[in-house]
C-alpha cells in the first residue's frame, strides 16, 4: 500500500505551497511593518550537518524535499522578516529531529545543530534566539546537552518532539529530562512528529494532512495523564499550530481526566491545559483562530510562522486581517512573547 508521508508533500499540496518556490516578496509588503515588530517563536533552521545526517539516515523525505526547504539560508529568513516586520525569531530543528541513528550520532548531531543556532544568534544579534535540540531517547545525552545548551550557549529553551517512535513526550522514560527542565524553569517547545503507529493509516493520505495536529493533541494528553504537567509545574510549554485539536477537545479531555482520581492531577484539567502556551502557526483561518482564542488564556497565545515550511506572510497577513482587537493583536504578535522571553 502506497502512502506518501513526506512533510514536503503535505506542504506543497496545501497552503504552504509557496514554500516550494522562491520566497515571494509581495505578500504583506504593504503592511505598516514599522508599527508591527513581531516575535516569531516558531521558525526553523536547516543546518548543513542536519541535512547531511537526514540524507545518510534515509530520512530526507521526512525533513522535506522542496527546493525552498533544502536550499534554505539564514538570509532568506532575515529578508522576509524585514519585509513583514518580524524583529526576532526563536529557531528550532523540526521533524524528524536529531535522533536519526545511534546514541553517538544523536549526541553529535544535537551538538552541531545547537552550536549552529548559537552562532546564528551571535552573527545577527537581536534577530535570532534558539530552542536547543535534545536526543530525548538518550536520557544521559539529553541531560548533558541541555546543560551545555542552556548554560554555555544560552539557548532560550529546548525543542522536543511530540513522539519518539511510539512513545509520546509524556512517557515515564523521559521523566528525568523533564524533571531537570522543570528544575531549571525552562521553556519547552513541543513540535509535532508522527508516531510509528500513525503512519499509513489511510491509503494515499499524507500523514501531515491530519497527523501533525492530532499528534500535538496526543502529546498534550500524554503530559496531562502521565503526570508531567502536575510534576513539572515550572516548565513553560509551548504547543504549536494552535495546540492541534486541543481547543475543540479540551472540554472532553477535561471531563474524562477530571473524573479519574487515580491521576492525582492537583488541579482541574482545564486549568492545567489553559496554563500552557499555544502558537498560531497555520492557525489563522477564521474557525481555527476563533477556537484557540476562545480556549486559551489571552496571555498565552504566541505568534509563530513555521517558516520555511510555511510562507511567513500567511501568518502575518492572516492574523492582521482577522479582526482582532488592537490590544489582543499586539499581545499575540509581540507582548506575550516579551513577557515569556524577558531577556529578548
Amino acid at each position: 500500500m502506497h502512502c506518501p508521508h513526506s512533510r514536503a508533500a503535505f506542504l506543497t499540496g496545501g497552503v504552504a505551497a509557496t514554500a516550494a518556490a522562491a520566497i515571494p516578496r509581495g505578500i504583506g509588503a504593504q503592511a505598516a511593518v514599522s508599527q508591527r515588530r513581531n516575535i516569531d517563536v516558531h521558525q526553523h533552521i536547516l543546518p548543513p550537518e542536519y541535512l547531511a545526517a537526514a540524507r545518510a539516515a534515509g530520512r530526507i523525505a521526512d525533513v522535506g524535499e522542496a527546493p525552498a526547504i533544502l536550499g534554505w539560508q539564514p538570509q532568506q529568513s532575515l529578508e522576509r522578516m524585514d519585509q513583514l516586520g518580524i524583529d526576532l525569531a526563536i529557531t528550532s530543528i523540526s521533524t524528524p529531529g536529531v535522533t536519526l541513528g545511534d546514541v553517538a550520532s544523536g549526541r553529535r548531531l544535537a551538538r552541531a545543530c545547537n552550536e549552529y543556532a548559537a552562532n546564528l544568534a551571535r552573527e545577527h544579534p537581536g534577530r535570532f534566539g534558539s530552542f536547543a535540540s535534545l536526543p530525548l531517547t538518550d536520557v544521559a545525552g539529553s541531560l548533558t546537552e541541555l546543560a551545555y545548551a542552556l548554560d554555555q550557549l544560552h539557548a532560550d529553551g529546548v525543542v522536543l518532539l511530540s513522539v519518539y517512535g511510539d512513545r509520546w513526550v509524556g512517557d515515564k522514560a523521559f521523566a528525568p529530562v523533564l524533571d531537570e527542565l522543570n528544575r531549571r524553569k525552562a521553556i519547552v517547545f513541543v513540535h509535532p512528529s508522527v508516531g510509528n503507529c500513525s503512519r499509513a493509516l489511510i491509503p494515499y493520505v499524507n500523514v501531515g494532512l491530519i497527523e501533525y495536529p492530532l499528534d500535538t493533541t496526543r502529546a498534550i494528553v500524554s503530559l496531562l495523564v502521565g503526570g508531567t504537567f502536575t510534576r513539572c509545574p515550572d516548565i513553560r510549554f509551548i504547543f504549536p499550530h494552535g495546540g492541534g485539536t486541543m481547543p475543540m477537545l479540551a472540554d472532553r479531555v477535561a471531563r474524562q481526566t477530571g473524573a479519574r482520581h487515580d491521576l492525582n492531577l492537583g488541579a482541574p484539567p482545564l486549568t492545567i491545559l489553559k496554563k500552557q502556551y499555544y502558537d498560531v502557526a497555520l492557525s489563522v483561518s477564521a474557525p481555527t483562530l476563533a477556537a484557540i482564542t476562545a480556549f486559551a488564556d489571552p496571555a498565552k497565545i504566541l505568534f509563530g510562522t513555521d517558516f520555511p515550511f510555511v510562507e511567513m506572510g500567511y501568518t502575518t497577513d492572516g492574523l492582521r486581517n482577522a479582526g482582532l482587537a488592537p490590544d489582543r493583536l499586539a499581545a499575540i504578535e509581540r507582548g506575550n512573547a516579551m513577557a515569556l522571553f524577558p531577556r529578548r
